[in-house]
């Protein structure tokens, strides 16, 4: 896969989603929105409740729902009254919220997902990225899901997920002295696509560190033929500039309604 050009990566992405939502890759390129009827699915990513009731996706034209037959007329006066980029925003998505609550449903996740940029994920300046960490006196390290152990903490709960632990495959950690100091781990989430994740301690952060962990993971996993992405709230700027500090870009965002007790328990959580 290191040798797929940007529209493959986009058409295997779109591949995926066409899964996930049980509709056709080439729906999300139409210029109309879609609606299609959620429903099981093999080879969906593991960590989606199947079946939705409603997930809406969009690569930056459409918007494809995954929805749940009872709610599609709602759906489909929701995306056809706003535009693409307004249905996945405030003020708008009150409406829709609104129009779920006698379904006791709420909107719970929004994400914005990123892909490689083939041309900067091995450019020169992502290998000077890495080359300044190195002088720093970090040294990167590949690791595999053997060497997870004992770092299922809090320190690095963006990096591997405790709750599906038998995903969590492969990453790179950053060591100063032998100490780890950041991580970037990747879940198996499906069986062509893998989801990166990254940590770094606090006193080492604003170093590049991060960018580096990300960018030689992703390229450690086109080694092995599966295609990297990252995800990130559109307001955690942080990750955001990580993504495109390491070679990524935007490539779609994601929009999906949970149960209200759901939702509520999240908040209770600090959420």
């Amino acid at each position: 896969m290191n040798f797929m050009d940007n529209g493959q990566v986009l058409a295997a992405a779109m591949e995926q989603s066409a899964v996930d939502l049980g509709c056709r890759p080439e729906d999300f390129g139409k210029k109309e929105s879609v609606i299609v009827y959620s429903g099981k699915a093999d080879g969906a990513r593991k960590y989606l409740e199947l079946p939705f009731f409603c997930n809406l996706v969009s690569y930056g034209g459409n918007i494809v729902a995954s929805v749940d037959p009872g709610i599609e007329q709602v759906v489909r006066d929701y995306i056809t009254r706003y535009t693409t980029a307004h249905c996945f925003e405030t003020p708008n998505l009150h409406v829709l919220s609104d129009a779920f609550a006698p379904f006791g449903m709420k909107i719970c996740f929004m994400a914005e997902y990123f892909l490689p940029d083939m041309n900067e994920l091995y450019s020169g300046k992502m290998q000077e990225l890495i080359g300044k960490v190195e002088q720093k006196g970090y040294e990167l390290r590949l690791l595999s899901g053997e060497d997870f152990a004992g770092l299922y903490t809090s320190k690095w709960s963006n990096a591997l997920c405790e709750k599906r632990k038998e995903l969590d495959v492969l990453g790179i950690g950053a060591y100063e002295g032998g100490k780890l100091i950041g991580l970037a781990g990747c879940s198996a989430d499906c069986d062509s696509m893998w989801q990166i994740g990254v940590d770094v301690l606090e006193e080492h952060r604003r170093q590049g560190i991060a960018a580096a962990l990300t960018n030689s993971l992703a390229k450690a996993i086109l080694e092995r033929e599966k295609l990297p992405f990252y995800c990130a709230a559109w307001s955690n700027i942080g990750s955001v500039r990580n993504a495109v500090k390491a070679g990524f870009r935007p490539a779609w965002v994601e929009m999906t309604a949970k149960s209200a007790e759901f939702v509520d328990e999240l908040i209770k959580g600090g959420q």
